[in-house]
């Protein structure tokens, strides 16, 4: 998977490998270390208040560990960084003890939120897992279309209503089905929306509550998929889903499309809320289980 999380960074590694490089070469460490370090994590996307978080932090640990020379900074550094995206045990998809495992899947328009569900349903397919996709994104028809493609391909059941139906009704009629076919996944799609649009939180919520309604404890993972290439701009995305809805997870999508893979870190710290998936790439198996000490040395390497 390290392989994985190196070809997904590589434009960030790119843009920020020859100044580590230079960063941590054998001299002693003084204000311009610190000085040089912040502009390369705020040129990386990590943030500003992120970024002050992360050098307080540093200079207190290599105080305490009495080291003075950069070369050895660079380990004490990369435990910071996997210490604040590893710093609880929820990174790993809930599963119900008694199937089906609902996942809500939401994000703004244009994240890759329906290629995102086809890939944990081949992900969960290959794993011997019976899936059913929910196509609740009946705004868009093309959504529908879309989901409904990927469900021959990866081999998952879909629950489907013509377009500009409620998509409640559809996410009602899928937790029915999962629960009659004894399926293990039941993951549900949502119309993408601007985190702006007051109306369209009020559905999420109203969709909530039916899964909740029908299947109690459900849904057993909220998840918010979110572009990395929109940097900060996603931090305050996932702060509006969480006032509406309790999020459990994060999905980054397109990491390998950006020079500011930092924005992993300032998300993590900012939100406080686990990064479970990470789309590496355009093909069906790039999306990764998230792992931030493989992310973390896929960063420096």
């Amino acid at each position: 998977m390290l392989n994985k999380f190196i070809k997904g960074l590589h434009r960030t590694r790119e843009a920020i490998k020859n100044k580590f490089d230079y960063l941590f070469v054998n001299s002693e460490i003084n204000e311009e270390f610190f000085d040089e370090l912040e502009e390369i994590l705020v040129t990386a996307d990590v943030g500003v208040e992120t970024t002050v978080k992360i050098i307080n932090s540093l200079k207190e640990r290599l105080k305490e560990a009495r080291i003075r020379e950069r070369s050895s900074a660079r380990e004490i550094l990369k435990k910071l960084l996997v210490d604040i995206l590893d710093s609880d045990e929820r990174s790993e998809l809930s599963l119900a003890s008694t199937p089906p495992t609902v996942f809500l899947v939401l994000g703004v328009n244009g994240v890759g939120k329906t290629t995102t569900i086809a890939k944990m349903a081949y992900k969960f397919t290959r794993e011997g897992k019976k899936v059913l996709l929910a196509a609740g994104d009946t705004f868009r028809a093309a959504a529908i279309e879309q989901l409904d493609e990927w469900s021959e391909i990866v081999g998952a059941g879909i629950v489907k209503h013509q377009g500009g139906g409620d998509p409640s009704a559809v996410i009602y009629d899928a937790v029915s089905a999962a629960i009659a076919r004894k399926v293990d996944i039941l993951l549900c799609d949502t119309a993408g929306r601007l985190h702006t649009k007051t109306n369209l939180l009020e559905e999420i919520k109203k969709i909530y509550r039916v899964i909740n309604k029908s299947l109690p404890g459900a849904p057993h993972e909220i998840l918010l998929t979110l572009d990395a290439t929109t940097g900060q701009n996603a931090i305050s995305q996932a702060r509006y889903f969480q006032e509406a809805v309790p999020v459990t997870g994060l999905i980054l999508t397109k990491l390998d499309g950006t020079a500011r893979g930092g924005v992993v870190v300032a998300v993590k710290d900012l939100t406080d809320i686990p990064l479970k998936l990470v789309g590496v790439g355009e093909k069906k198996e790039d999306l990764q289980v998230f792992n931030a000490a493989e992310f973390v040395e896929a960063l420096f390497s």
